[in-house]
C-alpha cells in the first residue's frame, strides 16, 4: 500500500488526505507533466495493473491509478480531486459528473460479474445458496452495498434467492470489492461476494469459486473528467482502453 502512495503524483496526495500528504510528499518521486492520474474502481485493479505498463510502453505517458469503491472516487472527485479520468463500477455516477458538468460524455469500458470464493480449493456444493449453508461458512465478507455496485449486486442476489434475512446476521461488510477479496482470503472470513476478476488472478485460482447468476451483471462506464490537468493525454488513454490488447486483458480477467 505505501508503496503504491509512493509512486502517486504529488498533486493527488494534498486533496485526498492532507496530514498524510505532508509526509509522502517528501516520499513520493517527482510526477512527470504528462503523468496520468485514474480514479479506478477496485475490482479492475488486477486488469489495470497490466493496462497501465502496456499504455506506458505505448505511449510513453506514465499512468497512476488510486483503488477505491465508487462511491467514494465520487465523493473525492466532487470535492477536487485532481484525477483525469475516472473508472467507475457503475453507469450512475460518470452519467450524475456529466449531468453536473464535470466530465465529458462517459462510455462503457467492462461488464464484470459477482461470484462466491472461498479460499479453499474443492469445496462440492451444489451451488453457491447450498455453499453458504455450510456450517463452516460463518462470516461472508461483501462490499458496501451504498458506495460498492459489486455489493449491490450481490445483495442484490441474496434477495433474489431470498436469503438476505437468514445470511444477513453472518455478513461482514467491507469498504470496496477488493477488501472483500482481501478478507476471504486472509481468513477475515470464510467466504466472499466478490469480483470475477479476483478469482481469476493467480490466488484467486487456489480456492474454490461458484456462479452467482441472480446477480446482475455490473456495468462500468468511464469519463474524462473536465478539470483533468492532461486532457489531451486523458483521451489517449481512453482510445488505448478500445485496443485490442486491452480487450485481451479484460477477456483473461472475466470482462465483457
Amino acid at each position: 500500500m505505501l508503496s503504491r502512495l509512493y509512486a502517486l503524483p504529488a498533486r493527488l496526495l494534498a486533496p485526498l488526505c492532507l496530514p498524510l500528504c505532508l509526509t509522502l510528499c517528501l516520499l513520493a518521486a517527482p510526477a512527470g507533466a504528462q503523468d496520468l492520474l485514474m480514479a479506478q474502481a477496485a475490482n479492475f485493479m488486477p486488469a489495470m495493473e497490466e493496462i497501465l505498463p502496456a499504455f506506458e510502453a505505448a505511449t510513453g505517458i506514465k499512468g497512476h491509478a488510486v483503488y477505491s469503491s465508487t462511491g467514494k472516487l465520487y465523493a473525492q472527485i466532487s470535492n477536487g480531486a485532481p484525477f483525469d479520468v475516472f473508472l467507475a463500477a457503475d453507469e450512475a455516477r460518470p452519467a450524475k459528473l456529466a449531468a453536473e458538468g464535470k466530465s465529458e460524455a462517459p462510455f462503457v469500458y467492462a461488464r464484470g460479474k459477482v461470484v462466491l470464493w472461498l479460499p479453499q480449493p474443492g469445496v462440492t456444493a451444489a451451488d453457491w445458496q447450498q455453499c453458504l449453508q455450510r456450517d463452516t461458512i460463518q462470516r461472508i465478507a461483501v462490499a458496501n452495498p451504498e458506495s460498492a455496485p459489486y455489493g449491490a449486486a450481490a445483495v442484490a442476489a441474496l434477495n433474489k434467492a431470498g436469503l438476505f434475512e437468514t445470511v444477513s446476521p453472518r455478513l461482514a461488510y467491507a469498504q470496496s470489492i477488493a477488501q472483500v477479496f482481501q478478507f476471504a482470503s486472509s481468513g477475515a472470513a470464510d467466504a466472499g461476494f466478490c469480483a470475477l476478476s479476483s478469482t481469476l488472478t493467480e490466488q484467486g485460482r487456489t480456492g474454490t469459486t461458484f456462479a452467482v447468476p441472480q446477480a446482475p451483471s455490473v456495468i462500468q462506464a468511464a469519463c474524462i473528467l473536465k478539470s483533468a490537468p492532461n486532457p489531451q493525454a486523458a483521451a489517449r488513454f481512453v482510445e488505448f482502453l478500445n485496443s485490442p490488447l486491452v480487450a485481451e486483458i479484460k477477456a483473461k480477467y472475466g470482462y465483457e
